[in-house]
């Protein structure tokens, strides 16, 4: 998993991806993913009015909704997105997500730069639709390119943009956040929590190490 840095990193790179403005419309959605461990279908789902955006300190997310990008033969309507309850929640269940100050700066511009849709939601195509996964998996293969190594790039490192939201979460438990709260947060429960998505951010080994090795001369 990305650490920090890194991630910081990969958000800057997308927005130098695609001409008219194309990485810098999907930034903030990356952002989603990684400050908040949001899924992909519950980014593009996200509502302005979801958001609470102070001018100062941590904001908060509610979350109740997903569009997963689905096979169009299954659906109702025939649209690539089909609107769904959170996972493993009951269809009206609302899941609130703090989110950190560095999140809610970089919505805000995003909202500023970039408005909202008619129906509310944050995240839009150029053409006002529901962001497709091809398209914003596109622009994240391409600012993997500019953002890391070329042994990185070759790496099983942030492949994928879900890849954010394993590192969030990984980030919190490393950080010392407690089970029950960081699967809270994700919309898990603890058992999927620790045995999917405790994976081990790049360098966290070396710090590991370093405390064992304090642990024993202690």
């Amino acid at each position: 998993m990305v650490n920090p840095r890194q991630a910081q990193e990969l958000l800057t790179a997308v927005t130098y991806v695609g001409g008219r403005g194309r990485g810098r419309r999907l930034m903030a959605l990356f952002a989603c993913m990684y400050y908040a461990a949001l899924r992909p279908g519950e980014t593009v789902a996200l509502r302005k009015d979801d958001c609470h955006l102070p001018a100062t300190g941590w904001g908060r997310l509610l979350v109740d909704v997903s569009r997963p990008e689905v096979n169009t033969q299954w659906t109702d309507t025939g649209d690539a997105h089909e609107e769904r309850g959170l996972k493993h929640r009951g269809r009206d269940d609302v899941r609130p997500v703090p989110i950190p100050p560095t999140l809610v700066k970089i919505l805000r511009r995003h909202i500023a730069e970039f408005g909202v849709g008619s129906d509310g939601r944050i995240f839009r195509s150029e053409r006002g639709g529901v962001v497709a996964s091809t398209a914003y998996t596109e622009v994240w293969q391409e600012a993997r390119k500019l953002a890391l190594t070329p042994s990185q790039v070759a790496s099983p490192l942030a492949r994928r943009p879900y890849d954010l939201r394993h590192a969030a979460v990984s980030l919190w438990l490393n950080a010392g956040v407690s089970a029950p709260d960081v699967a809270e947060r994700a919309g898990h429960s603890v058992d999927v929590l620790l045995r999917v998505y405790a994976k081990c951010l790049d360098g966290q080994q070396e710090i590991a190490n370093r405390r064992i090795d304090d642990a024993l001369v202690a």
